[in-house]
């Protein structure tokens, strides 16, 4: 194996490492009261949120105003997630991910399990990688 084979190689593991990390910040951040400010950071400037179930922002704006959203409907939530799929190509990177995790709604203290999968769309920007496009699908709703 050459040094460009190898370095080559060791990036492609880099990246896929920083992307898990920037997942795991994600959901930190959401169980964090879904902090507006800190959850746009993790996404490009023209990044999107979007899911069926619970809504679309384009945008650091829009991105915020939709958490500021969720911070008053959810008091509590625990973001378990798992079974990383990650493909990087250059600058652009897709990932598929599960979660499984407790929610609490703030209105009547209802406490929920979702199961969601998330699709992802990645770029990296100045050396960072950041969300392009977060999808997320509700799979499961059920009583704790």
């Amino acid at each position: 194996m050459n040094t460009t084979e190898l370095e080559k190689r060791i990036t492609r593991l880099e990246d896929i490492e920083a992307i898990k990390q920037l997942k795991a910040r994600y959901c930190e951040i959401c169980d964090d009261a879904h902090n507006p400010d800190r959850v746009a950071s993790v996404f490009a400037e023209d990044g999107i949120w979007e899911s069926g179930d619970f809504g679309k922002a384009k945008g650091h704006e829009e991105i915020r105003d939709l958490f500021r959203r969720f911070q008053k409907t959810f008091s509590f939530s625990q973001h378990n997630i798992m079974n990383p799929i990650i493909e990087v190509d250059g600058d652009r990177a897709t990932g598929v991910w599960y979660i499984m995790g407790p929610w609490t709604y703030s209105e009547n203290n209802e406490e929920k399990w979702f199961a969601l999968r998330y699709d992802d769309d990645y770029v990296k920007v100045n050396g960072k990688w950041k969300y392009r496009h977060l999808r997320v699908a509700l799979r499961m709703v059920a009583d704790r």
